[in-house]
């Protein structure tokens, strides 16, 4: 009870508010990413008590990441990168006049989502984290590979567009310096892509630039509304909707907390992963991509719960689970903490207090993320024509702002006259999407783990995890063939 009281000072309350307040902009903002907020609150906590400098950073974070999911369903933008796998059901719902349905739901999976990672982060911490610490090169590639199999879910029907489009990621993915020899590959001699091809920009240029080349392209589109009436929204309607959905919001919410654990993985993969595992076990797959309200609630429960999974690593060894809570360990040591085993020891009061506010985050998000509704949902109102105009400011000052660099606007222009083409082709875009953040990931666990084993596959293969993984990934393939070939068997006896 003592930590309750403590948490709700105004000391703590107050910025920590503004800073979920801040969270809405951010996420809202196609291009800006929650570890963006993160990385501008922190300077700002320098001189307040750690309690509070930790409830603006968790604050930032729940709410930027559920705060992405507002473009991605009204205008198929993401607006941050966890946000990606909204688009697919999200912004087909949209389409039909229930933007607010889909919008509802998301914000309370998104809350119920962060809710069950803060409790498994609660429970199970010390066991989780110590099994996230055994994945090592040879785990984290089959993890890779796993993901991109995802590619063959979101393309159910049309395999070779999806592996043609998640080749064409993996090219994309090997611009840069070469992890073993050092020297720049596929650059061009151009200095700017010595660290790749931004993914930010990528993803911007994709998904927001293509549809502005969509709408410029059609002048009965310009004259329409930019987005259909999308209704109202329902809180109790929506909470029927979850309890008629309650397994797929508990599996999508402890696969996020699961892949948030493993370090480097984050909540985009985290989305990716519990949106191919909801589809590929439901028994009506060929409704996600078409505005399936399971292909909306499983990643969005997914994203957030995977903060609350990110920080077991962080808070029990010391270890970031991904890019936010990286900072966050940054943070904790300039306010004089020591993450790792004995911090449940020396600074428990502090451990406790994290805790309540994370879960305490959930609840406030609800009503700052109806705000955040309400308020995208007046601008992205205006004509078609208007918000086009606003979508490429954004896309243009989003690929700008990770590194001011003029080069990433170049990028983003390039993937969205790339993006225009590809859909006029009917090449999906999510594998693409998929494969450029996996790429690197596959690939530089492959070789550093040849060069561990000195070309030897062994260590690939002979591994509990490592077998785990690889038939996972066999089911994702042919599971539905064999599942639906034994049908056929048992009624034709």
């Amino acid at each position: 009870m003592e930590i309750i009281i403590e948490i709700f000072k105004p000391s703590i309350l107050i910025p920590w508010l503004l800073s979920m307040a801040f969270g809405v902009l951010v996420g809202g903002t196609p291009g800006l990413t929650a570890t963006m907020g993160v990385a501008l609150i922190v300077p700002l906590t320098y001189y307040m008590e750690p309690l509070a400098g930790m409830a603006m950073i968790l604050g930032v974070s729940f709410t930027s990441i559920f705060t992405g999911d507002i473009p991605a369903t009204l205008l198929r933008i993401p607006g941050t990168p966890a946000s990606g796998a909204a688009v697919l059901d999200g912004y087909e719902l949209a389409k039909k006049g229930r933007g607010m349905e889909a919008l509802s739901l998301d914000l309370l999976c998104s809350a119920i989502g962060g809710f069950i990672g803060v409790l498994l982060l609660m429970i199970v911490a010390p066991p989780l984290a110590k099994f996230a610490l055994k994945f090592t090169n040879f785990q984290y590639f089959w993890l890779g590979i796993f993901g991109l199999s995802m590619s063959a879910v979101l393309c159910a029907g049309r395999p070779a567009a999806g592996i043609l489009s998640a080749a064409l990621g993996l090219l994309v993915s090997t611009v840069g310096m070469d992890i073993t020899t050092g020297l720049p590959r596929f650059t061009g001699g151009n200095m700017e892509l010595l660290e790749g091809v931004g993914f930010i920009p990528a993803m911007v240029g994709l998904f927001g630039l293509s549809e502005v080349l969509k709408n410029v392209g059609s002048e009965d589109l310009l004259k329409k509304r930019s987005i259909p009436e999308f209704g109202k929204i329902s809180i109790i309607g929506t909470l029927g909707t979850i309890m008629k959905n309650k397994l797929t919001v508990l599996k999508a919410s402890v696969i996020g907390t699961v892949v948030g654990a493993l370090p480097g993985a984050g909540a985009d993969i985290a989305a990716w992963v519990a949106y191919g595992m909801e589809k590929k076990t439901s028994k009506n797959p060929d409704e996600f991509g078409k505005g399936s309200i399971k292909g909306v609630i499983a990643p969005t429960s997914a994203n957030n719960a995977a903060i609350g999974g990110a920080w077991i690593p962080a808070l029990v060894f010391g270890v970031p689970g991904d890019s936010i809570t990286a900072i966050v360990l940054g943070a904790m040591l300039m306010y004089g903490l020591r993450p790792g085993p004995l911090i449940f020891q020396e600074n428990l009061k502090l451990v406790h207090g994290v805790f309540a506010v994370g879960l305490a985050s959930q609840l406030l998000l609800i009503p700052v993320g109806l705000i955040g509704i309400k308020v995208f949902g007046k601008i992205l109102s205006m004509p078609r024509n208007v918000v086009m105009v606003i979508v490429l400011i954004f896309s243009v000052i989003g690929s700008y702002a990770i590194r001011n660099s003029y080069f990433d606007i170049y990028i983003m222009v390039a993937f969205g006259v790339a993006g225009y083409l590809l859909e006029y082709l009917e090449i999906p875009l999510p594998p693409l999407i998929l494969a450029i953040i996996l790429g690197p990931m596959i690939e530089g666990n492959l070789r550093v783990g040849l060069v561990k084993t000195r070309g030897g596959i062994g260590e690939f293969i002979f591994d509990p995890i490592c077998i785990t993984l690889i038939l996972l990934i066999l089911f994702v393939f042919f599971g539905g063939p064999l599942t639906r070939l034994l049908k056929r068997k048992v009624r034709e006896e």
